[in-house]
């Protein structure tokens, strides 16, 4: 699957990391990607993307900003089921794909490989999963330059000295 092209996202919004390209369907949010911070930005005009950009203040703001936000996102049922897990991991707390697969009765690979494919980071926090070690482990399948210090700061925004 290749790349969306700028056109296709409803906005691109700033975050002090990166740009966000947001995509929508319908009035619900359907995916998040991380793009270079010199990527022109676009405002956000459907009210979905607006309240996206309310929210993400509020995170900015405060780490421990619970997310309210439709979402609509494609995937497995066993992939729905790791990303209810992640998104229920609170605000400064972490978990390994190894704690998740347990709770999943999987294992940590497909976990991983789950938790990478998130459509939505930051909303359902990906970042908050860790390696069984404490190390930072992958963030998104690598799919910018610059994945893992989006993980970082994210993770020290949240008061995790990682």
């Amino acid at each position: 699957m290749s790349a969306p092209r700028l056109s296709e996202y409803a906005a691109l919004l700033p975050t002090p990391f990166a740009v966000l390209g947001v995509r929508q369907t319908g009035y619900a949010l359907a995916g998040l990607d991380f793009l270079p911070p010199d990527t022109p930005l676009r405002a956000a005009t459907a009210p979905i993307v607006q309240r996206l950009a309310r929210e993400l203040d509020a995170y900015f703001a405060d780490a421990r900003h619970a997310w309210d936000l439709p979402l609509s996102i494609a995937g497995t049922p066993f992939r729905q089921r790791v990303w209810r897990a992640i998104a229920a991991i609170e605000p400064g707390t972490t978990r390994s794909y190894g704690d998740i697969a347990r709770d999943l009765d999987s294992g940590a690979r497909a976990v991983g490989q789950a938790v990478g494919d998130n459509p939505l980071p930051i909303v359902i926090p990906c970042h908050r999963v860790l390696a069984a070690d404490g190390g930072l482990g992958g963030f998104m399948h690598g799919r910018t330059g610059f994945s893992l210090d989006i993980k970082r700061w994210l993770l020290r925004h949240e008061g995790l000295g990682v």
